[in-house]
This record gives C-alpha cells, sequence and structure tokens, in this order.
C-alpha cells in the first residue's frame, strides 16, 4: 500500500474510534435503560475529550486529523506538508477528508450495534439523534454558526500551535493528551448552545448513519440544521489556519 493509502487508511479507523467512542458517550447517557444514563453533560465532554486522545493514537499514520476543519486550517496556514510527510495538494486534502468522512460513518454505525436494543427501547426520536448529531440549545442558525466558528477557531488554533512546538519539545512532544484536553476545555466552556461539533465529519457522517440505518421510532434526521455544524466548524478552521501565520510565526 502507497503512502496515500495508508494516511487513508489511518484516517479511517482514527475517525472511526473517535466517534465510536464519543457517540458511545452520548448514547450511554441519553438512551434510557442504559447504566450510565442521565450521567450529564460533563460526562460527554469528558468522553469525547478522552474518545479524541484514543482517535489520535490510533491515527498515529497520518498525524491525526481526525477532523476537516484541522486539515484545511492546515492548508490555510501555509502548510507545505501534513504531519505524516504527506505533501499538501488537491488529492491528499480529498483522501484525508474522504476518509475522516467514511471513518465517522462507520464509527457511528458501530454504535448503533452496540446499543441496538436501547435503541429499540428509546421512546424519544430527539434522544435517538442526540447520539449521532448536535443540536442547539436554542436554534437560531446566525448564532449557532457564530459559536461553531469561535469552538473550532480555538480547537485548530490551538492544534496549529502544538504542532509548532514539537521539535522545541514542547507540549506537542505529550502527543495525544494536550488535544483530549483541548477538547474537554472546549466542551465545558463553549459547547452548551450547541453542542460543538467542532469537526464537520463528527455530525455529518454520524447523521448520514442516522438516516441510513433502520432505527426503530428513529424521526427526522434534522437536515435543516445540519449545514451549521459543517459550515461553522469550516469556515472556524480555515481563519485558525490565517490567523496563525501572524499570531504563530515559526522560529528560525
Amino acid at each position: 500500500m502507497d503512502n496515500i493509502g495508508v494516511v487513508f487508511l489511518s484516517e479511517v479507523v482514527g475517525t472511526a474510534m473517535l466517534v465510536l467512542l464519543g457517540c458511545g458517550v452520548v448514547a450511554n447517557v441519553a438512551l434510557a435503560k442504559n447504566k450510565g444514563f442521565g450521567g450529564g453533560f460533563l460526562m460527554v465532554t469528558v468522553g469525547w475529550g478522552l474518545a479524541v486522545f484514543c482517535g489520535v493514537i490510533v491515527a498515529y499514520n497520518s498525524g491525526a486529523h481526525l477532523n476537516p476543519a484541522v486539515t484545511l486550517g492546515l492548508v490555510a496556514s501555509g502548510a507545505t506538508e501534513f504531519g505524516s510527510g504527506v505533501p499538501v495538494n488537491f488529492l491528499s486534502v480529498l483522501v484525508y477528508i474522504a476518509g475522516e468522512m467514511l471513518g465517522a460513518i462507520l464509527g457511528a454505525v458501530v454504535v448503533w450495534l452496540a446499543y441496538k436494543r436501547h435503541f429499540d427501547e428509546e421512546p424519544s426520536p430527539g434522544s435517538k439523534l442526540a447520539v449521532f448529531s448536535t443540536g442547539p440549545a436554542i436554534r437560531s442558525y446566525a448564532w449557532n454558526l457564530v459559536t461553531e466558528i469561535i469552538g473550532t477557531f480555538v480547537l485548530v488554533f490551538v492544534v496549529i500551535a502544538f504542532g509548532r512546538q514539537g521539535e522545541a519539545g514542547g507540549l506537542a512532544a505529550l502527543g495525544a493528551l494536550p488535544v483530549a484536553l483541548l477538547v474537554v476545555v472546549i466542551g465545558t466552556s463553549l459547547g452548551g448552545p450547541t453542542g460543538y461539533a467542532i469537526n464537520p465529519a463528527r455530525d455529518l457522517g454520524p447523521r448520514i448513519a442516522h438516516f441510513l440505518l433502520p432505527i426503530k421510532g428513529k424521526g427526522s434526521s434534522d437536515w435543516a440544521y445540519s449545514w451549521v455544524p459543517v459550515a461553522g466548524p469550516v469556515i472556524g478552521g480555515v481563519l485558525a489556519g490565517w490567523a496563525s501565520i501572524v499570531l504563530l510565526p515559526i522560529l528560525t
């Protein structure tokens, strides 16, 4: 398998692990009769942070983007190659995003398999959808978009900063741990209004799985909102990449 194939597989596996464990903790909290039922937003936030940790660990061959907003943010920052040594070009960007999307769909399918009986017995279509995708606490598309832009800006800007510390032996030397902590702090500080998708693949992939899977009484996949957790993270990621050129200069 050539290098680009390894990168694709790495992003598929890493993103699938991310979504399996992240959406899995939501299923544990949101679906009735689970042992974690009612565990609350903090349990979900910590679970997502640890899910990111696991996803980054297993996607070492690709540099563990696991998120189209990260991929596009790195492009906007002027990167000439990704952490895997793959040159930045149109094909490599497509390969990363395709791997992230496929992995997100597969991870969501496995969550459904793990919680199949609980999905069958859950009476609320909204709780079932919440396992797969985000939704706003107060629906206001423009302000929901702003929230997603801000949260993803923080994510990508700090991730780029981690990367630029790598050779200096800074926080980046700790690998996946600082990224996991970053996701936790974004969730606890900025996650309330929209559920902090901060990742187009994380939201759109599982939403597609929700639409396609034969989930009993699942209701709508809320496509009217689906553009917000895609557009917001893409805009936030690109803005973070551009900002890093000025605000995170590389020392030579």
